[in-house]
């Protein structure tokens, strides 16, 4: 057996009850169940852009497959597949055991089989797709936001950006809000379960990878419709509420990334049943602001006033 298929068959295999065919052929085999569509979605990390080449392989692996499942979280979708494509400078068992091993405690809190992928030399690049089902005509999508609609937002933001301005010595924390906000960036829990109670409540969602107002905007820009956002509204993490009121707080909360919370729009009819969601769920949802028209998010201070914005996310090619 050659290195690629014994590090693809010590580390990657396991069983998949649900698929026809897992890891080991020229591809997996896997049927839908009646009356569902397929979603399907693809992430790539590289490192030095999405994680730092030392960071520990155990929550590199958890936030690895995390990521992708938080983009079937926006869509209302049930996790249940996923391959895994790995680019690698050398074969490191010791690193390679500690990754799968997040990996895999991701996979079995989500319910996800591993059904394939690939291996290669290379620099470290990590790529997931991962496929989940959802009722037919019941996804949640960018393009389906109205008018009148609240905008809402689980959890809290800011947190993994403040965690990595610190790593980067661009921000100063204390200890337990350092790790607090580092163990958020590292590992991200995506919201499976508030996609798929949301379905047939909320009009449009997506999940806070960017940045608040970069993802808000893709709903407005598919929706063709503008939010006006009040900045008290929005759930800012512990560690950023004492300064929240300097320039590089505000940019955290607004367009730090890495989040992945839900940002969802619903009509305002449904504000009890949302209400309800987030006491079944024990998640902080927040309303922050209502669809309007137009074709961009105003951000409101307290007084009413638009705030200056510097920038609304993370630029992958900036």
């Amino acid at each position: 057996m050659t290195p690629e298929f014994s590090l693809i068959e010590r580390f990657f295999t396991r069983p998949a009850p649900s698929a026809t065919l897992g890891v080991g052929d020229d591809a997996a085999l896997f049927a839908v169940s009646p009356g569902m569509e397929l979603a399907v979605s693809t992430d790539m990390l590289v490192a030095g852009t999405h994680f730092f080449p030392d960071v520990d392989p155990r929550k590199l692996g958890w936030k690895t497959l995390a990521v992708n499942v938080s983009d079937l979280a926006a869509m209302g979708a049930q996790p249940k597949w996923a391959t895994l494509s790995l680019a690698l400078p050398e074969i490191d068992e010791i690193w390679l055991g500690a990754f799968a091993e997040g990996f895999f405690q991701c996979a079995n809190q989500y319910g996800v089989e591993l059904i394939g992928g690939d291996t290669t030399r290379g620099p470290l690049n990590l790529s997931v797709t991962i496929f989940g089902e959802v009722p037919r005509g019941q996804a949640l999508r960018r393009d389906r936001a109205e008018v009148g609609d609240d905008v809402w937002v689980s959890g809290t933001l800011g947190g993994p950006a403040l965690g990595l301005a610190a790593l980067q010595s661009r921000a100063s924390l204390e200890n337990d809000a350092l790790q607090q906000c580092v163990q958020a960036l590292e590992q991200p829990w995506p919201r499976v379960e508030l996609g798929l109670a949301l379905r047939g409540i909320a009009h449009a969602a997506i999940d806070i990878s960017d940045g608040f107002l970069a993802d808000l905007g893709h709903i407005l820009e598919r929706s063709r419709v503008g939010a006006n956002i009040e900045f008290d509204a929005l759930p800012a993490h512990a560690a950023l509420v004492p300064k929240i009121g300097s320039s590089q707080i505000k940019q955290c909360v607004l367009a730090g990334g890495d989040d992945y919370e839900l940002c969802f729009t619903a009509p305002a009819g449904q504000r009890e049943a949302i209400s309800a969601i987030a006491t079944q769920l024990g998640l902080g949802l927040s309303r922050v602001g209502c669809i309007v028209p137009g074709d961009s998010a105003l951000v409101l201070d307290a007084s009413g006033n638009p705030l200056s914005i510097e920038r609304t996310g993370y630029d992958h090619f900036a």
